[in-house]
């Protein structure tokens, strides 16, 4: 399976996988929401992100490079355009979710504060009721052990599970924020070749 997964992307000529984008012009490869907005402060189109993390992600570890089609070729100032746009888009990326994989070790840093907390609560109690037991305090010290155990399971599977995926998509963004980019005109383009191509 992973080798006809592979077969699917053309190669250049040093045999490096190739992510191919067709467009007519430069600005079909920028979000087209805010119109007024120069293009090189709009964000790529979402579609296109979607498709090279797809493309990049189904390629991992195999190193690629992103080559761009256009029927009207950008300029020297285009070319710069793209680079840079590829750069910070995806670097954006990886930041966010940087920031999700700090969120998350916070949050699992609180929950095991607590159900340590309740632990301590819960060993206390059992400790100091032990000659004076009812079912009420059976049952209450029995919810704080559960809670505190609770607590810091949710606490220790964030670190052990959740993380991971937002750790694979930063380093998968900033693997696109580092990709050599290729460019050529529409003329040079052997007509079987499948490519991305946004909508107009």
């Amino acid at each position: 399976m992973r080798q006809e997964v592979l077969d699917r992307y053309d190669r250049d000529s040093a045999g490096t996988l190739v992510i191919d984008v067709s467009a007519a012009r430069i600005e079909e490869l920028y979000n087209d929401f805010d119109k007024s907005a120069p293009y090189i402060r709009r964000d790529l189109d979402e579609n296109l992100a979607e498709y090279l993390s797809d493309s990049a992600r189904e390629l991992c570890p195999a190193p690629f490079i992103i080559r761009f089609t256009f029927d009207y070729p950008p300029n020297e100032a285009g070319v710069r355009r793209i680079e840079s746009s590829l750069n910070t888009y995806f670097l954006y990326l990886a930041d966010i979710e940087l920031h999700n994989i700090l969120q998350l070790f916070r949050r699992s840093f609180i929950l095991f504060s607590i159900g340590l907390c309740i632990l301590v609560t819960s060993v206390w109690l059992n400790l100091h009721l032990e000659n004076e037991r009812s079912i009420i305090a059976d049952v209450f010290a029995e919810g704080l052990t559960i809670a505190a155990w609770v607590s810091i399971w949710e606490a220790l599977a964030i670190v052990m599970i959740e993380w991971f995926p937002h750790r694979r998509n930063r380093q998968l963004y900033r693997r696109l924020a580092q990709a050599s980019l290729a460019f050529r005109s529409a003329a040079d383009r052997p007509s079987d070749t499948e490519m991305f191509q946004p909508h107009p």
